[in-house]
């Protein structure tokens, strides 16, 4: 009998070329701690593995049921959870996010100095609820992913002013206040920045369905998809099962940042992140991606339409163009070239220009350097998992692409 990979149509000797790319690139030289991976095809797994360790010191192998931070891994749920509202009929893509957000109507936007002296205008057009989705609204990270050595614009440095962010110690609302008193840092809908959006796409979920944001996630996503591990916490019977998180230090040796024992995910936060809070395991997440390979639906839970689906995974950019076009200096998860970005995913426009296979496919990543994407033309999902910050170090989603496409037999 054919084995699964045949008959999903690929082929295991390549798919084994993951393990041993990665055990010999990145496990054996000690640059990660450990991953966890898997492909499927046609709803198949053809492919999972659990490599190295969960904690370095300690020499702890890696469990099959190892809880990560999958930070901005979490923006698609979110992007998910206000599209369900969208479903229902209570918001249109283009309405003003003034139309929830009252503080935000007299919102401006920065045009020249910084400081006292920075000089502001207001906005041309009122921002809107699909340039919240899309990273097109004005909105910026502050200085928080700032590569080394960069220097922070004028509106980054007004975020620091008021200590703007999802671990300052405000609640959603307070964060959302905050942001009506600082300046956009360009015009909504004319460039894309990675941005809290989508910790303001949390809120607005919570405003508009009534319910508080992480309770409306839970109910209507992760416990209808079955996603038990997954929680903007880790209770305490499950941090056994959490893995370290490292970064390197200035002698490029890889240090802890986030334990079990000390993890600010080991209890419930004041602000439950819509752009980065979520804990899960890779079975989880696979439930996840699954349910959008299948056009919003698993295993008899519909969560979206697949209409829905199409529009958000579809490219949003002003005029159809990449972010090579539209991309402020900052941070982001994908490389630019060929890559568009819809309502709460990241696409492919092109191979060509994209510079590998995957045309059409839409995904995202998180900081600790986890990565996903679904192919709807293939009929493919695939995830990795790792805990080392931030996502720039390491370039694991090239590579891991071109093994994929190439096990691809029929």
């Amino acid at each position: 009998m054919a084995s699964t990979p045949l008959r999903a149509g690929m082929a295991t000797d390549r798919l084994r070329r993951l393990d041993d790319w990665l055990r010999h690139d990145f496990i054996e030289p000690g640059l990660i701690p450990g991953c966890q991976l898997l492909v499927a095809r046609h709803g198949e797994v053809v492919h999972r593995a659990t490599l190295g360790r969960m904690d370095v010191g300690r020499d702890r192998a890696l469990r099959d049921d190892a809880l990560f931070r999958i930070y901005s891994m979490t923006k698609p749920i979110t992007s998910v959870a206000l599209m369900m509202l969208w479903e229902e009929g209570r918001f249109g893509l283009n309405d003003p996010v003034h139309r929830f957000v009252p503080a935000w109507r007299e919102l401006r936007v920065w045009e020249a100095g910084r400081g006292e002296v920075m000089r502001t205008r207001p906005l041309r057009q009122p921002m809107t609820m699909r340039q919240l989705l899309s990273h097109t609204a004005g909105l910026t990270y502050g200085s928080a992913l700032l590569a080394p050595g960069q220097q922070p614009h004028p509106v980054e440095e007004a975020y620091a002013a008021l200590k703007i962010g999802t671990r300052s110690g405000d609640t959603l609302q307070a964060m959302v206040d905050k942001l009506a008193r600082v300046p956009l840092r360009f015009e909504p809908g004319t460039a894309w920045q990675y941005s809290l959006a989508t910790d303001v796409c949390g809120h607005l979920v919570q405003v508009i369905s009534g319910q508080p944001f992480e309770t409306f996630v839970h109910e209507r996503i992760l416990a209808p998809l079955g996603m038990v591990d997954t929680a903007f916490h880790v209770p305490a019977d499950k941090l056994d099962r959490l893995s370290t998180c490292y970064r390197y230090d200035a002698q490029h040796r890889m240090v802890p940042v986030d334990t079990p024992e000390r993890s600010a995910f080991a209890s419930p936060p004041v602000l439950a992140s819509g752009g980065g809070g979520l804990v899960g395991t890779l079975a989880d997440y696979h439930a996840f991606c699954e349910m959008l390979r299948r056009g919003g639906e698993l295993d008899g839970v519909r969560i979206l339409g697949p209409r829905t689906l199409a529009l958000m995974r579809a490219n949003h950019l002003p005029g159809g163009q990449d972010l090579v076009a539209l991309a402020q200096d900052g941070f982001s998860e994908t490389a630019n070239a060929g890559i568009g970005f819809g309502l709460g995913f990241a696409t492919t426009l092109g191979e060509v220009s994209a510079g590998g296979l995957g045309a059409g496919d839409f995904f995202w990543g998180g900081m600790a350097s986890t990565l996903f994407w679904v192919d709807p033309r293939e009929d493919l999902v695939a995830i990795f998992m790792t805990q080392l910050i931030p996502s720039r170090t390491y370039n694991f989603r090239g590579p891991m692409k071109n093994i994929v496409y190439s096990a691809i037999v029929g």
